[in-house]
C-alpha cells in the first residue's frame, strides 16, 4: 500500500532519494574537522543573539577545521521581508563573518551542497516526502481547521495533552481506499510524520554545552508537508543537515524541546544526526530581572545599530567572546596584544545560563580596542563610517587628514593613552572643535571655571600669547606657563595655593583652564600642549581674539 500511496499523493516527484544520495558526495574530511551552519530566516535584520550564535559557528569552524555554511531557512514564505537575505549577508560582511559556502548575496551561493536557500531545494524534499510514505512513516492528513480545534477540545476536557498524536491522530489510520476517494474528491490535504514514539519513555542525549539532558520521546505527527507544498522547518532541517552533512548543530536554547523530535527523524530516516551545541540566549537586564534582548523593544537588538552608532566591529567582537568563554577576559589581560583567532576556545567554558548583554561593559570595551589603535587606523576606520553616516565630518576629515590624524595621535603612546573614542559617531565631538569652519560658527560659549573676571581672563591670554613659542619643549613650555601665572599673581604650583589660598588669585591649573577654554570653549580635551602645536600661533591667536571678543 505504501509505494501505491506515495505515487498517489507526490505522482510528480521528478527523482528519488537514491538520486540526491548519490548526488551529495561524502566529504572528505579530516579527523575532527566539522561542518557547521547558521540558517536563520530572511525575516528582518540579524538579532544580536544570531549574530552571537553565528560567531560561535565561526570559530569552531577555525579552531577544529572545517567548514561554516549559511542556509536560508525561508519554508514560512508569509515571513519573509524583501531583500531578507541580503541583509543577512550585508551583517556578516560588517562583522568579518567569512562563509565558506552558502549565501553570499541576496541571489548568490558558493559551495558544492547547494541550493542553499531551502525555497530552492522544494524537488528535494519532495523526494524525502514521498520516500517517507513508502515506508510507512509518513501519512496524508485531511483534517481542517475546525477538525484540529475540535480535538484540542475534547483534549481540554479529558485534561490530556495538546497535540495530533495516537488515538487523537485522526487522520492516522484511514485505509487506502478512504485516502484515494477524498484525493480524488479534491480535499486538501497535508503530509504527517507517523510518531512511533511513547511520551510515557524518556531519551537522552549529551548537549556538548549542557551536558546530559533527558525528556520524554516524541509522540507528536507532525507536518513535514505544508499544503503549499513546501516542508515545515523540523523536516527539511534533517534533509539538508544529512545531505550537507552537518557534523555539528550550533543554535540557541529555544530549540532544546524540539531535540528530541529531531533525532527521532534522523532515527527514523537512517541517517547519522550531529552533535547538539544548544548556547544560551542573550538576555538584558531591566529592573532587576533580566529577559531576552527584544527585536521589538530594544535597538540594541539589532547587529546594524552597532555599526550605525560606529560601534568597531573588532569590540562587538572582543565583547562577544566574552560571554562566550568565561576565560576570555582573563586571556585578553594576559595577552593585550594578540589576535582573537590565537583565543583558545572550549565548548566548556561555555556558560549555559543567559548571557547577559552589558552595553557599558560593551563600551569600556569599545575604549580600549579603539586606545590600541594607531592615528592612522583610527582615522581610516573612522573616516570609513563617516562617510556613511556623517558626510559633512567625512569631508572636514579628508580635506584636513594630515592635521586630523596629528590630533588622533594625541596621547596615543606612552604612560596615559587617552580613553575618550569608544565609537566613530564620538569623533565629531573629539575633532570638530578644531576645525575652524566649525569652530568659529558652532563654538561660541565659553566657561573658564574658577577665574570669571573679564579683565583677568583677558590679562591672561594677551600675556600667554606673547610668551608662547611653537619650538618649545614641553617642560619649557610648562615652566614659560607657570612664571606668567606667578608674574599674574597665581600659584605656580597647586600645592602653594591650597596651603595658602589668600595669597593667590587662584593657581596654574586656573590658568590653564582659561587657555584651554579660550582655544576650545571645552573644559576636558586631550593634552593642551599636543593641542596647541597642531593648531599654530597663528590660529590660536586668531581664537584668543574671539574669545576676548565674547567677553
Amino acid at each position: 500500500m505504501s509505494k501505491e500511496l506515495a505515487d498517489l499523493l507526490m505522482p510528480n516527484v521528478k527523482y528519488n532519494v537514491e538520486y540526491y544520495e548519490n548526488l551529495y558526495k561524502p566529504r572528505n574530511l579530516n579527523e575532527g574537522e566539522v561542518i557547521v551552519r547558521f540558517a536563520p530566516s530572511p525575516t528582518g535584520f540579524i538579532h544580536m543573539g544570531s549574530l552571537y550564535t553565528a560567531l560561535i559557528n565561526r570559530i569552531v569552524a577555525d579552531t577544529k577545521g572545517g567548514k561554516f555554511l549559511l542556509r536560508i531557512e525561508d519554508t514560512d514564505q508569509k515571513r519573509q521581508v524583501e531583500n531578507g537575505v541580503g541583509q543577512i549577508v550585508e551583517a556578516f560582511n560588517d562583522y568579518g563573518l567569512k562563509i565558506d559556502e552558502g549565501m553570499i548575496g541576496e541571489n548568490e551561493e558558493i559551495g558544492e551542497y547547494g541550493p542553499y536557500k531551502q525555497s530552492e531545494r522544494k524537488e528535494i524534499y519532495e523526494a524525502y516526502v514521498k520516500w517517507f510514505i513508502e515506508i510507512g512513516k509518513a501519512y496524508p492528513c485531511f483534517c481542517t481547521e475546525q477538525d484540529l480545534n475540535d480535538i484540542r477540545e475534547e483534549q481540554t476536557k479529558l485534561k490530556c495533552r495538546t497535540g495530533y498524536y495516537r488515538s487523537f491522530a485522526k487522520c492516522r489510520s484511514l485505509t487506502f481506499e478512504e485516502i484515494k476517494a477524498k484525493v480524488e474528491a479534491g480535499e486538501p490535504y497535508i503530509i504527517r510524520f507517523k510518531s512511533n514514539g511513547n511520551y510515557e519513555k524518556k531519551i537522552k542525549y549529551k548537549d556538548i554545552v549542557r551536558g546530559q539532558i533527558e525528556f520524554p520521546e516524541n509522540d507528536q505527527d507532525i507536518i513535514i508537508l505544508k499544503s503549499d507544498g513546501l516542508p515545515t522547518y523540523h523536516f527539511a532541517h534533517i534533509i539538508d543537515d544529512h545531505l550537507m552533512q552537518t557534523t555539528h548543530v550550533i543554535r540557541s536554547e529555544e530549540w532544546i524541546s524540539s531535540v528530541p523530535l529531531h533525532l527521532q527523524l534522523f532515527a527514523e530516516a537512517g541517517f547519522k544526526a550531529p552533535k547538539y551545541a544548544h548556547v544560551s540566549a542573550v538576555m538584558k537586564e531591566e529592573n532587576g530581572n533580566k529577559r531576552k534582548l527584544s527585536k521589538r523593544k530594544d535597538p540594541e537588538a539589532a547587529s546594524s545599530y552597532y555599526v550605525e552608532q560606529g560601534i568597531p566591529v573588532l569590540a562587538v567582537k572582543e565583547y562577544l567572546y566574552n560571554i562566550i568563554n568565561s576565560n576570555f577576559e582573563d586571556w585578553r589581560r594576559q595577552n593585550p596584544d594578540k589576535n582573537l583567532s590565537e583565543f583558545p576556545f572550549s565548548f566548556n567554558k561555555m556558560s549555559a545560563s543567559g548571557a547577559l548583554f552589558d552595553h557599558v561593559k560593551l563600551i569600556d570595551i569599545c575604549k580600549n580596542v579603539i586606545s590600541r589603535m594607531s592615528a592612522k587606523e583610527v582615522y581610516d576606520l573612522g573616516l570609513e563610517w563617516a562617510k556613511v553616516y556623517d558626510k559633512d565630518l567625512a569631508q572636514l576629515m579628508e580635506k584636513y587628514s594630515e592635521f586630523t590624524i596629528n590630533l588622533l595621535n594625541i596621547e596615543r603612546t606612552g604612560k596615559k593613552i587617552r580613553k575618550d573614542i569608544a565609537k566613530w559617531s564620538d569623533l565629531r565631538e573629539t575633532l570638530e572643535y578644531m576645525y575652524d569652519e566649525v569652530f568659529y560658527e558652532k563654538y561660541l560659549e565659553y566657561g573658564y571655571q574658577n577665574i570669571t573676571d573679564k579683565k583677568d581672563i583677558e590679562n591672561i591670554l594677551n600675556k600667554y600669547i606673547e610668551i608662547y613659542d611653537e619650538n618649545d619643549d614641553k617642560d619649557t613650555w610648562f615652566n614659560k606657563m607657570k612664571e606668567m601665572a606667578g608674574e599674574l599673581g597665581y600659584a605656580k604650583e597647586v600645592k602653594a595655593y591650597k596651603e595658602n589660598p589668600d595669597m593667590y588669585k587662584g593657581h596654574i591649573g586656573d590658568v590653564s583652564m582659561v587657555i584651554r577654554v579660550a582655544l576650545t570653549t571645552k573644559q576636558n580635551t586631550p593634552d593642551l600642549y599636543e593641542l596647541l602645536k597642531n593648531l599654530g600661533k597663528g590660529k590660536i591667536q586668531k581664537r584668543f581674539d574671539k574669545a576676548i571678543a565674547s567677553l
